[in-house]
């Protein structure tokens, strides 16, 4: 059996076909995996799940004017050539799609050579990717119910989101792992695979506010992480506080797992993968999602979970330091309340997407190979 996964630009996208992946491994049927795409986005990933990577080129679907939108209209059309060639040699059994721009050549070769295709959507409003492949899909897997109504019924159901085993093994004691003392609440602060420049610019101004009383764990992503320390340091000079401040560009799935054990309260973007990790430890959060006009998706997710008790939403445009240290003081100052809201955001968490996910495409590649 031959499995195609495609789906990428972002760890939200990437790191759940990861998930089901390992879960595939498992199978005895020991399908062959092929990831598609223009780049490997982690080759070590794929190497640990046994991944052949196949270079698929791919244009981005903006929602902004640029002259790239042009180049990309024939990035896209060649993409679609080369998505059949390859998909024509290899001929896997079945295509699983995560969604994003990466996937659209392979999804549209895939239906033209009358591959069976399962798409995955994570957010609460549907990616066009998905949305484009919806009618030749046989399954579509969903992670809110919110989303179902754009989507035919009768072959769409709520799965969840995949999450890597890695991220859901936490050590057994998550602040030696780190290396952080156990003596004030840790915050865990995250913008996401490629960081959030609004909220490390928000954090940095709240420190001095906030680092007396708890201890921060940042995610900054990679780009700016200098920036950031050498903006720390000049912050918090003789202020004896810098030793609560830990600043990291981007963290590997241990360490996801071992903040979010060891946390007491997350601060985040609203990526649906971020928010479902949240989800399984039931941890109280801070969503603050892009704007409406950079993402028209967070906003959605943001409130879409919120509903379930386990967060509160600040929007960035109104978000001032005093305002996010006055929510902060207010959930983790009040143990019945943030206990309240981890309890509610477990409601979100389907422990078994993976394995669910994993049996479908097994299934439909038995039936395809028959």
């Amino acid at each position: 059996m031959k499995i195609g996964l495609v789906g990428g630009g972002t760890g939200g996208h990437f790191y759940p076909l990861m998930a089901v992946a390992a879960q595939l491994n498992q199978s005895p049927k020991e399908p062959r995996l092929y990831y598609f795409g223009p780049s490997p986005y982690d080759k070590d990933e794929l190497t640990a799940h046994n991944i052949s990577y196949v270079y698929c080129p791919a244009g981005k679907l903006r929602l902004y004017a640029s002259f790239q939108n042009f180049v990309d209209i024939f990035r896209n059309f060649f993409g679609v050539f080369v998505a059949i060639w390859k998909l024509f040699l290899i001929y896997p059994d079945v295509v699983f799609s995560k969604g994003g721009y990466t996937s659209v050549p392979i999804l549209l070769a895939a239906r033209l050579l009358r591959i069976p295709i399962v798409i995955h959507e994570s957010d609460s409003v549907p990616g066009r990717a998905n949305k484009l492949a919806s009618g030749a899909a046989r399954y579509i897997a969903i992670s809110y119910d919110d989303v179902a109504q754009f989507f035919p019924a009768e072959k769409t159901a709520l799965t969840g989101i995949p999450l890597r085993p890695a991220v859901l093994t936490p050590p057994a004691d998550p602040f030696a792992t780190l290396g952080i003392p156990n003596d004030k609440p840790l915050i865990y602060v995250t913008g996401g695979s490629l960081g959030a420049s609004k909220i490390n610019d928000l954090i940095l101004r709240s420190l001095v506010t906030l680092l007396p009383h708890y201890r921060i764990f940042h995610q900054t992503g990679p780009a700016k992480i200098e920036d950031m320390r050498l903006a720390a340091q000049a912050l918090l000079k003789d202020t004896q506080l810098e030793d609560s401040y830990y600043l990291h560009g981007n963290v590997e799935a241990g360490m996801v797992a071992a903040l979010l054990s060891a946390s007491t309260l997350i601060i985040t973007r609203a990526g649906s993968t971020t928010l479902c990790e949240v989800a399984a430890y039931q941890k109280p959060a801070i969503v603050i999602p892009l704007s409406a006009d950079v993402s028209r998706d967070q906003r959605s997710n943001a409130y879409a979970y919120a509903r379930s008790g386990g967060a509160t939403v600040l929007e960035e445009e109104n978000l001032t330091e005093h305002l996010l240290a006055q929510e902060i003081f207010s959930i983790v100052g009040n143990p019945e309340k943030a206990a309240e809201m981890g309890r509610a955001a477990a409601t979100f968490y389907q422990p078994d997407a993976a394995q669910k996910l994993a049996a479908i495409l097994i299934s439909i590649g038995t039936e395809h190979g028959s």
